[in-house]
């Protein structure tokens, strides 16, 4: 696919770090015009720096906090005053808290909707004329635990049965829009904010770090903890012609270790 994505314009929020910033530079090694969206200014400035040194485009980059309807439609604006096309929308901003049910407050669960579900919702309330016109593609980055809820992380498990509901709802649309929507449910992967939520879970439960990722890799039998390469990789190809046909589904990449029937 060399090339594939010369002269579109991607959209990646959370594209500053961890599995969104992989994903824009597996689209920017492909040609794409890179837009990444994150709350931090300067991780984002860094993430531009680093595709631009390995020899790709260096990507506009538009910080805030898409929590907020006003940082959504500011990121909007921009894309539309500067590029005036949007052919691929991957929808990865979003950290939910781990943690003991008993100790999650409203506020806590209000923040977890507010950016990975309620952002994404705007974002792609926004742009999806610009998607219609182009025929092109939305991803959303979700999680295993919409397949399978964990009581150690019930909002994300939460936020992301939401997510895939909306996800495979706006698929009907895009069905008669020609816009195809698709999800990506990642398992355990090595990022930062994995790192996070393990020591979250480990303050919940009493244990060691290294206790809970050795207790997940025995409760899931993989061999191995996913990268976030392998996430990008397969976001590329649902956008790539190759994918046309598929539409309104969610793939999980997670060594085989989230149980569920798909």
């Amino acid at each position: 696919m060399p090339g594939e994505f010369a002269g579109k314009v991607v959209v990646v929020t959370g594209g500053s770090r961890g599995i969104g910033r992989s994903v824009a530079e597996a689209f920017g090694r492909e040609g794409a015009s890179l837009v990444l969206a994150a709350s931090s200014a300067a991780n984002l400035a860094k993430a531009a720096a680093g595709i631009k040194e390995r020899g790709m485009a260096e990507p506009m980059v538009v910080a805030g906090d898409l929590r907020k309807a006003d940082a959504g439609q500011h990121l909007f604006e921009v894309v539309r005053d500067r590029h005036g096309r949007c052919d691929v929308l991957v929808n990865s901003a979003g950290a939910t808290r781990a943690g003991a049910f008993l100790d999650l407050s409203d506020d806590a669960w209000n923040d977890g909707f507010a950016l990975k579900f309620l952002g994404a919702v705007r974002l792609t309330r926004l742009f999806w004329p610009m998607l219609k016109t182009a025929q092109g593609h939305v991803v959303n980055i979700i999680g295993g635990a919409a397949r399978t809820p964990d009581p150690e992380f019930l909002i994300g498990s939460s936020v992301n049965g939401a997510f895939s509901t909306f996800s495979k709802g706006l698929s009907q649309l895009g069905k008669r829009d020609g816009v195809n929507v698709n999800a990506i449910h990642p398992g355990t992967t090595e990022t930062e904010r994995t790192k996070t939520l393990w020591a979250q879970r480990a303050q919940a439960s009493g244990k060691s770090v290294d206790e809970i990722r050795a207790q997940i890799m025995t409760r899931t039998g993989v061999r191995s903890i996913a990268q976030p390469e392998d996430m990008a990789e397969l976001a590329v190809f649902l956008c790539s012609e190759r994918a046309r046909q598929i539409q309104g589904v969610a793939i999980a990449v997670d060594g085989g270790g989230t149980p569920g029937l798909y």
